[in-house]
């Protein structure tokens, strides 16, 4: 598994269902460069069980970051057209009707090769034959990417587990808090907590007053 954070996004354009509706032919991460901080998650396909609790959780949750100036945005190895029809469909019929954030297509696969988290690999058999081994769909990653393109906090699930939105919503907290004030988030931070200076005066200070053992 790749480890991205620190290291530019990668870059791409491809298809993506925008609006709860709107089929363009190419949306890029680009566009939030020196602009917006960027939520940019995987999920395995669409019509499944545990990605529309966490597609609806995130679109639930949608205010809190645009408060903080980030956009979401999901991504699937399915088409423009199952991603539409899926936003098309209401939650009681087992689709993500209401969500408004972009779901990008990546049928071709490269996007969640680049970001090392599609659950298999294509090889060559002993025929000679391209083949794909293991399964083609993108495990639960998540990406938290700064204004300059710069990943910041990476998460990777298996395909059963779920993730959590107020895990993500924190981290962007810690990192703006951070990139704000200069000083760093220990253990279990949430905003309005006491950070630290990072010396080691300030970790000395930090754990005498707030550690227990």
């Amino acid at each position: 598994m790749a480890v991205l954070t620190g290291k530019k996004a990668p870059s791409f354009s491809a298809p993506a269902v925008i609006n709860g509706g709107e089929m363009v032919d190419s949306f890029s991460l680009d566009q939030y460069l020196g602009k917006k901080y960027v939520v940019f998650f995987f999920y395995p396909a669409d019509f499944t069980f545990v990605c529309p609790t966490e597609i609806l959780a995130f679109q639930q949750r949608i205010e809190e970051f645009e408060k903080r100036n980030v956009a979401v945005v999901g991504c699937s190895v399915d088409s423009q057209f199952s991603h539409w029809k899926w936003l098309n469909t209401p939650v009681n019929d087992g689709g993500i009707q209401g969500v408004k954030f972009p779901l990008v297509v990546d049928q071709s696969k490269t996007i969640s090769e680049n970001y090392d988290v599609l659950a298999g690999e294509y090889d060559y058999n002993e025929n000679g034959e391209l083949v794909f081994n293991g399964t083609p769909m993108a495990y639960r990653g998540l990406f938290l990417i700064d204004k300059d393109g710069v990943v910041q906090h990476q998460v990777v699930n298996n395909m059963p587990l779920g993730r959590s939105i107020d895990e993500t919503l924190r981290m962007v907290d810690a990192l703006q808090y951070f990139e704000e004030h200069g000083e760093v988030c220990p253990a279990d931070w949430h905003a309005g907590d006491e950070a630290m200076d990072a010396s080691h005066e300030g970790v000395a200070k930090y754990l005498s007053k707030h550690v227990k053992i």
